[in-house]
């Protein structure tokens, strides 16, 4: 008796030939294949991955501003600020005198 397939309709009493476990694999093979393409397109949905990250990156920010700042994350903040705004300068002066 040949092995016995759960995606094949088995009938007691006659065993399963070679051709019906045949097309039981292809259909198998074809479920999963379609799983895969699925997963795939949704990796590579870049549109929709970004919005949702943006939307994750709203709320985490929304949570952290709902909550009253420490003098020392002010500072921090500050600082970051400050310094940010010096390399911005900085890199636009460099660029007007070399261009």
């Amino acid at each position: 008796m040949t092995e016995y397939s759960p995606d094949v309709e088995y009938r007691p009493g006659r065993p399963l030939n070679e051709a019906e476990l045949l097309r039981a694999e292809i259909s198998h093979t074809r479920a999963e294949l379609g799983d895969t393409v699925e997963a795939l397109a949704a990796k590579a949905d870049v549109r929709t991955r970004a919005r949702e990250e943006a939307k994750r990156a709203v709320g985490v920010a929304r949570s952290r501003v709902s909550r009253p700042l420490t003098r020392r994350q002010l500072t921090v903040a500050a600082v970051s600020a400050g310094l940010l705004a010096g390399l911005i300068a900085a890199a636009v002066t460099k660029k007007r005198h070399v261009g």
